[in-house]
């Protein structure tokens, strides 16, 4: 257990930001599972939306720092790989 103020203080500070990121990490897989969804649906366009909204939440978790930029890329590529393996060919 923290004895000085100064550790007192950083342990909660801590606290505070582990949670806040929590449910930023946990913002952030809502969207992947809403485009897997929509991937499951096998309806292009809806899948398509549902990528286009999650990119930019994906991405702000990189600049947040919450994810590393090469996990969100991944992310991103395997999404779109899935929805462009939808079309007709």
């Amino acid at each position: 257990m923290a004895n000085s103020p100064q550790a007192r203080k950083r342990a909660k500070q801590a606290d505070v930001r582990r949670n806040h990121n929590a449910g930023l990490r946990s913002r952030a897989r809502t969207y992947v599972k809403k485009t897997l969804a929509a991937i499951a649906t096998s309806d292009q366009q809806v899948a398509t939306d549902a990528l286009r909204e999650a990119v930019p939440i994906l991405d702000s978790m990189v600049t947040k720092g919450i994810y590393k930029k090469n996990k969100c890329a991944r992310l991103k590529s395997r999404l779109n790989a899935k929805i462009k393996a939808m079309m007709p060919k």
